[in-house]
């Protein structure tokens, strides 16, 4: 039985992670300031430290006696990264940036693996994208996670820190709240078409996305952890299938037995017209199964919304 860390673990993501880790009878601490993530979404057991992971006192006291962490609090959001970019940076880089600190100051070597993200790429010409793909970040957001990579290579070549970044790239699933100004398309298409509202498509709708559920993202963390590597690893989470928003429209109407009714905005500016990764790298090094179908993953985001959340 092992002691964990999760930061932004009242989230998302991180609330389905730490019931994977509560499952298998491991100790699990959550550093989470609460602004987007929710007490509700975790587990019994979990100790939570309610506290800001840019806040050094907060998280030297939250690592103490920790085997790994796992670092998942962000502010998810190119738009809120546009209104507030001091603000996203200092959660998204300086955060980071504190967690190792904190690890340097208690003498602790042990592993982080760290959430980055497909945005590190931006418009990537290429597609499927690989790692090796330019870096080309477009948003403050992207930038950001380009930061933490480029600091976790620092955390481990100098301070013997191991970590393993992640690249997200679209990630869904059951409690990503469709009502939050950072929730993914995936919850708002299947929260306005299950009841028959019309849904906003911005420009043609062909544009292309990689859409990953949660139940993949866990399984990649907890992969990620066992690795332990010298270098400063850095893999794609992603399927390599491209989905159109018209097209995930149309399976999420199809699944849900209602009407589709598309109401075309303008296209909105810089928005990046393909991405979608390339799993291979990320799968064979953490060994990987295949990732979940599409209409599967959809079918559970429907049931969760049905059954009141």
């Amino acid at each position: 039985m092992s002691t964990w860390l999760v930061t932004g673990g009242a989230g998302f993501i991180g609330s389905h992670l730490c019931e994977a880790l509560c499952a298998r009878g491991d100790t699990v601490r959550v550093l989470d300031d609460l602004s987007t993530g929710h007490r509700a979404n975790l587990p019994d057991g979990v100790t939570l430290v309610h506290g800001d992971v840019a806040d050094p006192d907060a998280v030297l006291e939250a690592v103490q006696g920790v085997d790994g962490c796992f670092h998942l609090a962000a502010i998810a959001s190119v738009e809120r990264g546009i209104t507030d970019w001091f603000g996203t940076h200092r959660t998204n880089l300086s955060g980071t940036i504190v967690l190792f600190e904190a690890l340097r100051r208690a003498g602790l070597q042990v592993p982080v693996v760290y959430a980055s993200s497909a945005a590190v790429y931006g418009d990537c010409p290429t597609v499927p994208i690989s790692e090796d793909a330019p870096r080309q970040p477009l948003s403050a957001y992207g930038a950001d996670k380009l930061g933490c990579e480029l600091h976790a290579r620092v955390a481990t070549h100098v301070h013997g820190i191991p970590t393993v970044g992640l690249r997200f790239f679209n990630v869904y699933g059951p409690r990503q709240d469709p009502r939050s100004p950072y929730s993914g398309v995936i919850s708002i298409f299947c929260e306005r078409i299950s009841r028959g509202a019309p849904i906003d498509v911005f420009g043609d709708g062909r544009q292309t996305r990689d859409f990953v559920y949660v139940g993949d993202i866990v399984a990649g963390l907890l992969a990620a952890m066992r690795l332990r590597p010298a270098e400063a690893a850095v893999f794609n989470l992603c399927t390599g299938r491209p989905t159109s928003v018209l097209e995930l429209a149309g399976h999420i109407a199809a699944l849900a037995g209602s009407a589709l009714d598309v109401t075309h905005r303008p296209p909105r500016a810089g928005e990046i017209r393909h991405s979608v990764g390339s799993p291979a790298r990320g799968r064979a090094a953490l060994g990987l199964v295949d990732p979940a179908v599409l209409s599967d993953g959809l079918r559970n985001v429907l049931d969760w919304m049905a059954g009141g959340r």
